[in-house]
């Protein structure tokens, strides 16, 4: 039988519906490459710096920050990861679960 036009299934989760789609491990990695971006982005905030003054405690340009940054490019290294950790007092932390 076919379900009535508007019909939501009720008991598939979002990650059932993005999975079914392709779409889970992207939207992931995504969402998670933002987190990262957002919280180098408040430790930023916390230390005073600037763009500038990030890349070069990172001894990185400042295009290479602005990717870290940007959530939607999705090839950055662990390094630059932890040189940006580092560059404002903190530790970079990956683990499998």
């Amino acid at each position: 039988m076919t379900e009535p036009k508007g019909y939501i299934d009720r008991s598939e989760s979002f990650d059932d519906f993005l999975e079914a789609d392709g779409l889970l491990e992207e939207t992931e990695a995504i969402a998670l490459k933002q987190v990262i971006a957002d919280q180098v982005r408040a430790a930023m905030m916390e230390k005073g710096l600037t763009k500038k003054a990030m890349a070069e405690r990172m001894h990185s340009s400042r295009q290479q920050l602005d990717r870290l940054l940007d959530p939607h490019y999705p090839s950055v290294t662990l390094l630059t990861l932890r040189r940006a950790a580092a560059a404002v007092g903190r530790t970079l932390r990956i683990e499998l679960v």
